[in-house]
């Protein structure tokens, strides 16, 4: 007879699993993530992972139409989800009516995206978006806005040392119109993009490729290199001699969004101008984003993001401009747990492990419901082995507390409480036990 043979139960590659322990921690991340949002006044919604093959290619091209998992059932072509901001598009077109503008939204999600799998790269990851989307026009503070709402997550985050980088697409607009080279800028931002990784040569060597003279070539240099505080960047744009109307309108934006930031509270330490910041895609219109963290920036962008003209033209006879970010949130918790970064802790998020040493689990059971209604995390070992494999269970899973109740102790009126890190043992009366393990807790 013919042996079955053993199913693969590894997973596929560019897909994760965490174990408990890392799960716990990369939920609390999440969770921060949310808590900011929401303090800012932004708004959850949950788009499906799958949508109509025509809404999610309508603004899809080149690399990203052949990243898309696209598949038939029936009659109908589908498409899994590779960002979260193409379903937003479709999401505000379909409820235009019922939503209120401007529309501050948060999605936190997982997306799929069919590309070769490599370090930091996956085919399913978590993205954490927040995007402010006008009804044809937007103020520009809400671009100041977005960079604060960075420095509050990566501080609350556990991060000091960051910085948010930021730039002005009418300026790159401007100066290749200037240069007669717009019919390339797309090209041309995307090895400004790779600058930091590829070093100037490189980008010099692929400007020459697009047929870009060495006097073009020269005088996007002179632009992207740039340097020093805000007030001397802007001075050196104006000092430019760019004549572009575009350009000029740019200058005054980031003028002003790097003016307003400042007022919202983030540190000159933490935002700073960076002319080399592109985001190649057509999509963004003004304000651009990347955010670094300083002591890992092999790393790179860990959220980016800026304005775009017109969220969902191909939906809706709406102008609907915005500004957003996005945090992969997978990518980013996968480089820093490889750099030792974040700290793994318990495996689970048990706080007390009650341990019946009689058969009546009457006075453990009101016990557990008593913690569990303080918010303090509780199981209760059941089975008939002995304490000592209970013990056992609690030490593997980094429980810090257990609680034995026998006889003894309804008799007295009183809990003992075990310290499992410092093998301590005390005897504590119902209010005193709630005191002690709320404070601890804290």
């Amino acid at each position: 007879m013919k042996r079955n043979k053993k199913i693969v139960t590894e997973t596929l590659s560019g897909f994760t699993e965490l174990l408990p322990a890392e799960q716990i921690v990369f939920n609390t991340m999440l969770d921060t993530i949310r808590r900011v949002y929401e303090n800012f006044g932004f708004v959850p919604i949950d788009t499906p992972v799958l949508e109509r093959a025509d809404v999610l290619l309508a603004k899809a091209g080149g690399e990203t139409e052949k990243q898309i998992y696209q598949f038939k059932k029936g009659d109908t072509d589908l498409a899994m989800r590779f960002d979260l901001t193409i379903p937003l598009a479709r999401y505000v077109a379909e409820h235009y009516n019922e939503l209120t503008f401007p529309f501050r939204r948060y999605a936190i999600g997982k997306v799929y995206r069919g590309e070769k799998p490599q370090a930091g790269r996956f085919r399913e990851f978590y993205q954490c978006d927040i995007d402010v989307i006008g009804d044809t026009n937007l103020d520009l503070r809400f671009d100041a806005e977005i960079p604060s709402i960075i420095y509050m997550i990566f501080r609350e985050l556990g991060f000091a040392k960051f910085t948010v980088r930021i730039n002005n697409r009418k300026l790159f607009n401007g100066l290749f119109f200037e240069l007669g080279v717009t019919e390339s800028s797309t090209r041309i931002m995307q090895s400004i993009d790779r600058l930091e990784k590829n070093g100037i040569a490189a980008v010099q060597k692929e400007l020459k490729a697009l047929d870009l003279s060495a006097k073009a070539i020269e005088r996007i240099f002179d632009f992207i290199e740039l340097k020093g505080s805000s007030k001397d960047i802007i001075a050196g744009l104006r000092n430019l001699g760019i004549a572009n109307a575009q350009f000029k309108e740019g200058i005054e934006e980031l003028s002003e969004v790097i003016e307003l930031i400042q007022q919202f509270g983030v540190p000159k330490s933490n935002c700073v101008i960076d002319l080399t910041i592109a985001r190649g895609l057509d999509y963004y219109t003004g304000t651009v984003y990347e955010t670094r963290l300083d002591e890992y920036p092999e790393i790179g962008s860990v959220c980016s993001g800026g304005r775009y003209e017109n969220l969902a033209s191909q939906y809706i006879d709406k102008k609907l401009p915005g500004v957003g970010i996005s945090i992969g949130l997978t990518r980013l918790f996968d480089q820093l747990c490889k750099k030792g970064a974040i700290k793994i802790g318990s495996a689970t998020p048990t706080k007390i492990l009650i341990i019946p040493m009689m058969d009546d689990l009457g006075p453990s059971l009101k016990l557990a419901t008593d913690l569990r209604k303080n918010g303090i995390p509780t199981e209760v070992a059941f089975g008939k082995e002995k304490a000592k494999k209970h013990l056992g269970y609690a030490d593997k899973l980094n429980i810090p507390f257990v609680v034995f109740i026998g006889e003894t102790e309804v008799e007295k009126g009183i809990y003992t409480l075990k310290n499992m890190q410092a093998g301590k043992q005390e005897e504590f009366s119902h209010k005193e036990l709630l005191f002690k393990l709320r404070h601890h807790r804290e």
